[in-house]
């Protein structure tokens, strides 16, 4: 404590983990040229870390199950974890009752959730980050 009262120690307290890692330029690339009406999924961590899968179907399901459309090798995925559904909003996510849940920017969901690009979706020790095709202006 100094002679004119308490001093502040805080310390700068940064907004990304220290365990995330920078986007490689295959990634930005890959991102760049997403289709409109496509969106991307990102392993940021956990096993796989650096995959991508595409989402360019109306419904894509994820889980632990080999007829899933992702399959997520890890006991901390349900067999049958949760779908990714296109809309005129854009992807949605559902969890579909599993043990673990899902999570989107560190909240566990309950309901349906319209995703953002940039939005952290935790699936089991999964974090994936969802990026979104935007429609392209003309030149």
């Amino acid at each position: 404590m100094s002679p004119d009262g308490p001093v502040d120690e805080t310390s700068h307290i940064p907004l990304t983990d220290a365990d995330t890692e920078e986007m490689s330029v295959d990634d930005v690339t890959a991102v760049e040229n997403l289709p409109q009406g496509s969106a991307m999924l990102l392993v940021q961590r956990g096993p796989d870390a650096g995959a991508r899968f595409l989402l360019d179907t109306d419904v894509v399901t994820v889980g632990r199950h080999p007829d899933s459309d992702i399959f997520l090798d890890d006991i901390s995925v349900s067999r049958r974890h949760a779908t990714f559904t296109r809309t005129a909003n854009g992807y949605v996510i559902s969890d579909l009752g599993s043990l673990n849940g899902s999570y989107v920017n560190r909240d566990r969901i309950d309901t349906d959730v319209v995703l953002s690009g940039g939005d952290e979706v935790q699936i089991g020790k999964y974090r994936l980050i969802f990026f979104s095709g935007v429609p392209r202006t003309g030149a």
